[in-house]
């Protein structure tokens, strides 16, 4: 491997999270703001690791005595192709050598984000899992073999739902981890279909200055229904991280709180209580503090 496809910093660790094998454990949390791992940092015991270059955060100690890692990965899939790329290279590649190594790790990696609601029924403060990530992004399609990961039909169907232009990458559909879906089975969540977009404004039907390519794209993902399922929000991430995460052998999974509705206008300025809330829930879950 040339050493331009896997940049290797001077004390060893990858390029950009500057994290070295060892540093992270198998349960990873993803936030995207790096202040939000402060949010995590008073639950965690005996925390061993702390790194930070840029956006990318980490830390890593226990919780009712499993290791867990949190980590934060910025805004957007661009962001995501780098952290789970390099968490792989971290466990499955030999960093000296560039070789995969025969034993692989298998990751959970579990994003805790925030996001705005498309339907009346899902109320601010609500916690949403993502069965399914539809991604308007493109990131995917830079990758080979990722064919059996799609949900071609339900993609195939929005977009025609939705009369998509030749001129923008064509959406793709990535289903969450069947186990990690399992694992938080709960009343507490919303499940839902998430619309990952490749940038917060026009790509989400926002208008400031700028008009969007469709005026009624809110209103159409609205009215969107599959065989009784439909479209619950939109987010920035989780279709690189299913689909990446599923290429490699991990695990993912995305969990958002819905700070804002876009029917409604409701927002909430003051989330932080609501992260907090959520953090809680889920290190409960993957470290089986809490009945499943």
């Amino acid at each position: 491997m040339k050493n331009t496809e896997l940049i290797i910093n001077p004390d060893g660790s990858v390029f950009h999270l500057h994290l070295k094998p060892g540093d992270v454990a198998q349960n990873i949390i993803l936030v995207g703001d790096p202040g939000r791992v402060d949010i995590f940092e008073p639950f965690l015991n005996d925390i061993r690791v702390r790194k930070e270059n840029r956006e990318f955060r980490t830390i890593t100690g226990f919780y009712n005595n499993e290791e867990i890692s949190v980590i934060s990965a910025g805004i957007g899939t661009d962001n995501i192709d780098i952290v789970v790329n390099e968490l792989d290279a971290v466990v499955n590649i030999d960093l000296q050598s560039g070789g995969t190594k025969e034993e692989l790790t298998s990751l959970n990696l579990i994003r805790v984000g925030t996001s705005g609601s498309l339907r009346k029924e899902i109320p601010v403060g609500s916690f949403l899992l993502t069965e399914t990530a539809i991604g308007f992004d493109g990131l995917l399609h830079f990758y080979e073999g990722y064919d059996w990961l799609l949900d071609t039909t339900i993609a195939d169907v929005l977009a025609a739902h939705l009369e998509w232009p030749d001129t923008l990458p064509y959406p793709y559909a990535v289903n969450a981890s069947r186990e990690l879906l399992e694992l938080f089975q709960s009343e507490k969540f919303i499940r839902g279909i998430t619309i990952s977009a490749p940038g917060f404004y026009a790509p989400q039907g926002r208008k400031i200055r700028l008009e969007t390519f469709d005026n009624e794209i809110n209103d159409k993902l609205a009215a969107f229904s599959f065989r009784g399922r439909t479209i619950s929000n939109y987010e920035m991430e989780s279709s690189a991280l299913y689909g990446l995460a599923g290429l490699l052998g991990h695990k993912a999974l995305t969990i958002c709180a819905v700070l804002g509705n876009r029917i409604t206008g409701e927002f909430i300025n003051d989330y932080k209580p609501l992260i907090r809330e959520l953090a809680e829930i889920v290190l409960n879950k993957i470290t089986f503090a809490e009945e499943i």
